[in-house]
């Protein structure tokens, strides 16, 4: 009859003990991941490259309009 008195404080123990358990599994497991991802050879892309001036933009935008609407000079399907 004891075990009835105390059983939320049991189950309060028990759940700790659950989150305790899962949050340092996902831990580990986080860190074995980030281990792999650094270990592997991951490519890594650099873009160095000035902005466009406002009137650089028009004219791009401009020449790109110009091709679209030009039927001699179609563009190419990739």
């Amino acid at each position: 009859m004891n075990i009835l008195k105390h059983m939320e404080s049991i189950f309060v123990v028990t759940l700790g003990i659950a989150a305790a358990a899962a949050f340092t599994t996902s831990d580990t497991q986080a860190a074995r991941n980030t281990q792999a991802a650094m270990a592997s050879d991951v490519p890594v892309v650099v873009i160095s490259a000035k902005r466009m001036t406002a009137q650089e933009k028009l004219q791009s935008l401009n020449e790109e309009r110009r091709l679209a609407t030009n039927p001699a000079n179609p563009r190419s399907s990739i």
